[in-house]
């Protein structure tokens, strides 16, 4: 850490400031993110985390260090939100599979959704994994930060007491609690244990049939990916389903052959493959943005498939907003 830098942010630079805390933007929004499970929300929070780091930089004390400072602040800010705001979910969640095809489901809005995360300039992508971020939101916000600033950012007991401002049996007591339910939600192996042994040219190849698939309409180009118990969600829509057998029945039914014209744009998001999936239908005459599809992989077969519909997801990963014919 530069003193001078330090000395003039006390004084009030407040560009001595954003050149001390620059560097470190990046893996607290990332920190943020997997508390609140929003791009969003994390944008939000480090912004608010910011400005109380700013105002209580003459509160900051040298014995530790200045990233250390700034995770305790955000985890306040993150916890604070928490509090207020609830947490984020995904359809498999608030109820059980749909035993028929919904084609006409309605978007429940009072629900505050799970969104994907973009992948670029992150390193530690196993940390943002769909299934890790949404095990995290069952958590109350002092666990979730416990075993983030423990497992994944490697803060000793201690320093996370001090930072959350309570007892080391406290926060080994919330580690417990957080890893047990961690344990129960999230598969193994990881995706990027998965990704790595599956290859370049094997991911390219369910890449190729997964788009190839919904371009033509070809169900049985589609079912010769999925597991037996691959499930398919989609939100802000309510309803899922899982088992290959309801999976299709949907597929079929609904984004197959009744919406319109597809074309697929290969994408990434929280360090898994994901699907741009552009729809054309009889009235438009351009492709324009619908869902996200973030795939969950067990081998070389697609175990979940959640899509993420709304064009505010491609605004997030840097996607095109239409595709010209």
């Amino acid at each position: 850490m530069s003193e001078v830098l330090l000395k003039k942010a006390r004084e009030g630079d407040d560009d001595a400031f954003a050149r001390l805390v620059g560097p470190l933007r990046g893996e607290l929004h990332a920190h943020c993110y997997r508390m609140l499970g929003s791009p969003h929300d994390a944008d939000d929070a480090l912004q608010e985390a910011m400005v109380r780091a700013w105002k209580g930089l003459r509160g900051f004390e040298e014995r530790g260090s200045l990233r250390a400072w700034m995770y305790s602040v955000a985890t306040r800010t993150c916890i604070d939100a928490v509090n207020a705001r609830g947490r984020r979910a995904l359809p498999v969640d608030l109820g059980p599979a749909s035993e028929q095809v919904v084609a006409d489901a309605e978007p429940l809005q009072e629900v505050r959704w799970l969104e994907p995360y973009p992948d670029a300039g992150y390193e530690r992508r196993e940390t943002v994994e769909l299934a890790f971020v949404a095990a995290l939101q069952h958590l109350p916000g002092n666990q979730r930060a416990a075993l983030l600033l423990f497992e994944v950012l490697g803060f000793s007991a201690a320093e996370i007491a001090a930072m959350m401002e309570t007892s080391v049996t406290s926060v080994n007591s919330a580690l417990s609690r957080a890893r047990r339910l961690v344990a129960d939600r999230v598969p193994e192996p990881s995706q990027q244990r998965t990704l790595r042994k599956l290859g370049d040219g094997r991911l390219r190849r369910i890449v190729e049939q997964y788009t190839a698939a919904m371009e033509e309409g070809d169900a049985g180009k589609l079912v010769a990916l999925l597991t037996e118990d691959v499930t398919w969600s989609m939100p802000p829509l309510p309803s899922w389903y899982t088992g290959v057998g309801a999976v299709m029945d949907f597929a079929v039914q609904v984004p197959l052959t009744s919406c319109g014209s597809w074309r697929i744009v290969e994408a990434s998001a929280n360090g898994q493959p994901a699907m741009a999936a552009y729809l054309r239908s009889e009235r438009e005459e351009r492709h324009l943005p619908w869902s996200v599809t973030v795939l969950t992989l067990r081998g070389d077969r697609i175990a979940a498939l959640t899509s993420f519909i709304g064009i505010e997801h491609f605004r997030m990963l840097g996607l095109p907003v239409m595709i010209e014919e």
